[in-house]
């Protein structure tokens, strides 16, 4: 009798163990309205996940976001400075290099660096429409493309 028991709590233990995942999806494009850019977004902890963004040309891009925090350090967001440096113009893009003063800039907003197989990155930086549900309130933003163009996203609410 104790068999179908077991049977029926070990999958319900799993998935109490594994938390509460969310999962959203955004949008956007070049400033001209053209060259559609789709993103999917994952996060387990509401705080930070992964993100990926497929261009109009095929190339899928990918990789972590941070939602930056009063508690956030600096050292906390190596990943977003992967693949870029010194010769990546900032093109605009103030306060984007690994120093506290890249924190103060962006509390309450999600930060990502997200790269392709080709070894090129789209960096970007949303504005959250409700900080305290992260992704799952939605927002919008802009990335920066490996050319420099950028992109206007929007992420609305997840349901």
């Amino acid at each position: 009798m104790k068999h179908p028991t077991a049977k029926l709590g070990l999958p319900l233990l799993v998935v109490l163990a594994t938390g509460c995942t969310t999962m959203g999806t955004g949008f956007g494009s070049t400033a001209s309205g053209t060259d559609p850019v789709n993103f999917s977004w994952k996060s387990s902890d509401g705080l930070s996940g992964t993100i990926s963004a497929t261009a109009p040309n095929g190339i899928s891009y990918a990789g972590q976001f941070f939602q930056i925090t009063s508690d956030t350090t600096v050292d906390n967001l190596g990943p977003l400075w992967t693949g870029w440096g010194p010769g990546w113009r900032r093109g605009g893009w103030d306060y984007w290099d690994a120093e506290p003063e890249f924190v103060t800039h962006h509390t309450g907003k999600v930060v990502a660096n997200l790269s392709a197989s080709d070894g090129k990155h789209l960096r970007c930086t949303f504005q959250l429409a409700l900080p305290s549900d992260g992704m799952a309130g939605g927002g919008t933003g802009q990335c920066q493309m490996p050319d420099g163009k950028t992109i206007d996203t929007s992420f609305p609410a997840a349901s």
